[in-house]
């Protein structure tokens, strides 16, 4: 079944994932193990079979869209978030409730961190309401539940989960009043029709899912955001995407990691094509001491294969460490289509993580691909947003296509990670 071109077009006419953005593998090994479920001998008995059953059609998509989230994450968006609310409530005279929308809203993490946030900050139940939506109808219901695990809650600070959860079981419910102000509903950003009932939101957040999309389709659905967002309103988006909201239209709002913008007061120029002044290949570096690679990070990822489905030969960190230690030689050598093999194989039996999507970016760099090596650094960046050598060749990138504002940015973010870094090492 690999390859098979029907199952990528399928995930791009549903949920409008471009298989480049995170490579055939993942979505290979989905099929692979749905038709395994479905009792599918070939693969044109799986196609027939998912052409035939909504059921299986929402079960691949949920076997490629694994919710990853923990609450609070990019912790100073919610601090912006709660500065900006008190503002727009003062700008509108309170005259009417706030509107924020959460999308993808996941198994609910983001959503409820926002109305935390703004309770926290002040704000009463009557100034706010929350909606949370997602395409998948199995993270809805977990989100409605609201039960969470220990993963769900990450980072130095969680003095939140004494004020608005309380244990039960093996897990921690979460309050009532806090779910008395989400809203949580099934939808499609793909949908030109989404929401075409209600007013516009005061502030929309849509993290880490233009980076899965081709161009064509982050033009739609920056329409479709935009349409969503009150002409005053903030768009809060993912840590590699900002780029993205500048050539179309949108500036930041100057608060420092918060990843939000606001309208341009006038179009900027069209942004340039993608394959204007290809950058001069950098050198493979010489691998210093990989992120990890006896351990691999907690995996961060959008994209999995249904961790309930077991792999009959289930890889060990082992396995990964010596396949990221061959990745990062055979890099060095200059072997650059050995490599993309070796990260080729890493993906289809191990859990994806940021190292070799840069690797992946940098091979692609020194090829002259200019796009994909985008790509694939954005990838990167989702897994661990610090990264500072996938933030320093997308920068490069930028520059080379004439977009000197989203090259700081990450130049700017790089050079905090190294800070940061040293620090560490200083301890």
């Amino acid at each position: 079944m690999n390859g098979d071109q029907r199952f990528f077009d399928f995930l791009r006419a549903r949920i409008g994932l471009d298989v480049t953005s995170v490579g055939p593998a993942i979505i290979e090994r989905a099929v692979r193990q749905r038709s395994t479920a479905s009792q599918a001998q070939t693969s044109d008995e799986y196609w027939r079979t998912l052409q035939g059953s909504s059921d299986e059609q929402q079960a691949l998509i949920e076997a490629v869209i694994v919710p990853e989230t923990w609450f609070f994450r990019y912790p100073e968006s919610f601090c912006a978030l709660a500065k900006l609310a008190s503002k727009r409530l003062a700008d509108i005279n309170n005259l009417r409730a706030l509107r924020i929308l959460s999308l993808p809203c996941s198994t609910g993490e983001e959503p409820y961190s926002i109305a935390m946030a703004l309770l926290d900050a002040g704000l009463k139940p009557h100034q706010f309401k929350v909606d949370g939506m997602d395409v998948s109808p199995l993270s809805v219901e977990k989100a409605r539940r609201a039960l969470y695990g220990k993963n769900s809650f990450r980072g130095q600070d969680i003095a939140f989960r004494d004020r608005y959860f309380t244990a039960e079981n093996d897990g921690f419910r979460l309050s009532s009043r806090v779910l008395e102000q989400v809203r949580l509903q099934v939808g499609n950003l793909l949908d030109p029709l989404l929401l075409t009932d209600e007013p516009p939101y005061d502030f929309v957040f849509c993290r880490n899912l233009l980076i899965y999309f081709d161009q064509p389709t982050q033009k739609q659905v920056f329409e479709v955001l935009k349409r969503l967002t009150h002409v005053d309103g903030v768009l809060f988006i993912g840590p590699a995407e900002g780029s993205l909201l500048g050539r179309a239209g949108m500036r930041s709002i100057g608060i420092a990691q918060s990843f939000a913008f606001s309208r341009q007061e006038t179009a900027p120029p069209e942004p340039l094509p993608a394959f204007v002044a290809t950058p001069k290949p950098m050198p493979l570096p010489v691998p210093q001491a990989l992120r990890s690679p006896v351990s691999p990070p907690a995996p961060r990822r959008p994209f999995s294969t249904g961790a309930h489905i077991a792999l009959a030969d289930k890889p060990t960190r082992s396995d990964a460490a010596l396949l990221l230690a061959s990745i990062a030689a055979l890099a060095d050598e200059g072997k650059c289509a050995e490599a993309r093999a070796e990260c080729e194989r890493y993906l289809r039996s191990h859990e994806p993580v940021a190292q070799v999507f840069y690797w992946l970016g940098l091979l692609s760099d020194v090829a002259g691909d200019v796009l994909q090596a985008q790509g694939f650094y954005r990838k990167a960046l989702y897994l661990e947003p610090q990264h500072a050598e996938a933030l320093m060749h997308l920068a490069a990138l930028l520059q080379s296509q004439g977009d000197s504002v989203g090259a700081r940015r990450l130049q700017d973010r790089a050079a905090r990670s190294e800070r940061a870094a040293d620090s560490e090492r200083k301890r």
